[in-house]
């Protein structure tokens, strides 16, 4: 194997040897300019799945998560709230919801940055994976939208039909770096040859795991790390419609479902908007 002090760091330039490569992609505002789950905010409160109290104590949640930091009982906190929120819910449904929204809201919202930097790294016969907190059933058409080889989301426990309310894998800070050395020991990637692109410092870990850090879009505090350690530093700001760059997901592909990552950022979103208009 190559030396990997020699080995070359532009996406776009041939690796040396045959090992296989990933490029670890974060979601939500390093794919995506923002929640990859706000088409799902209004029709869920519109088939009765949540309600206006729901919205906004989700809302007030993330906003003291988003101000106070990402701490290990905050995050546990959040978790065990979504988790509620969702028990019960009719798997088919949530679905059929997915399948009306997620292509027209969710696709616009691309980076054309992002689309331009999955399109080298796969040109360059990279795996390019997503790793996300969104829920498993958005991610995968998601990553299919973008031409992904894998995708790793947030899986709910399904009992009969419905979310039980528990999280059989949480796909978020730690976990996201042990998804990837998971995929690494499986499909042999050697993680120092490997890159990986998020904007939150929730994913510290992931970055560290990899030999190819890049941060896009920082939150301050990632801002501050990737200072600290020399990270690149990217910036993605053109959203761009899919249409003109991947052919557009199947029926089968976008009813796939949401999970837990998708409705906490729907009814956030939600109950924030609502919650201006009565201030």
């Amino acid at each position: 194997m190559a030396d990997p002090s020699s080995t070359p760091t532009n996406a776009t330039e041939a690796r040396p040897d045959s090992s296989p490569v990933a490029a670890f992609f974060d979601l939500d505002k390093t794919i995506i300019a923002s929640s990859s789950a706000l088409a799902f905010s209004k029709p869920l409160l519109r088939q009765g799945l949540i309600n206006r109290r729901a919205a906004l104590k989700s809302a007030y949640a993330q906003l003291v998560f988003s101000l106070s930091g990402a701490d290990a009982g905050k995050t546990e906190r959040m978790r065990a709230q979504i988790s509620a929120l969702c028990a019960g819910w009719d798997v088919a449904q949530v679905r059929s919801i997915v399948t009306e929204t997620l292509h027209d809201v969710v696709e616009p919202l691309i980076y054309a940055e992002a689309a331009e930097l999955i399109a080298e790294h796969k040109a360059n016969g990279h795996d390019v994976v997503i790793l996300s907190a969104t829920g498993d059933e958005v991610v995968t058409p998601i990553a299919e939208m973008l031409g992904a080889t894998l995708s790793v989301g947030t899986r709910m426990q399904i009992v009969d039909g419905r979310y039980s309310g528990e999280v059989d894998f949480y796909c978020y800070g730690e976990n996201k770096a042990r998804a990837a050395e998971r995929l690494a020991a499986g499909r042999g990637y050697d993680l120092t040859q490997c890159h990986a692109y998020t904007d939150s410092s929730t994913d510290v870990p992931l970055l560290e795991v990899v030999g190819r850090p890049h941060v896009v879009n920082p939150d301050r505090a990632l801002r501050r790390i990737a200072g600290e350690r020399d990270w690149p530093v990217l910036a993605f700001s053109n959203p761009v419609s899919l249409g003109s760059r991947f052919n557009a997901p199947s029926a089968a592909a976008l009813a796939l479902g949401v999970g837990v990552g998708a409705v906490a950022a729907g009814a956030t979103w939600y109950g924030l908007a609502r919650r201006r208009r009565t201030d």
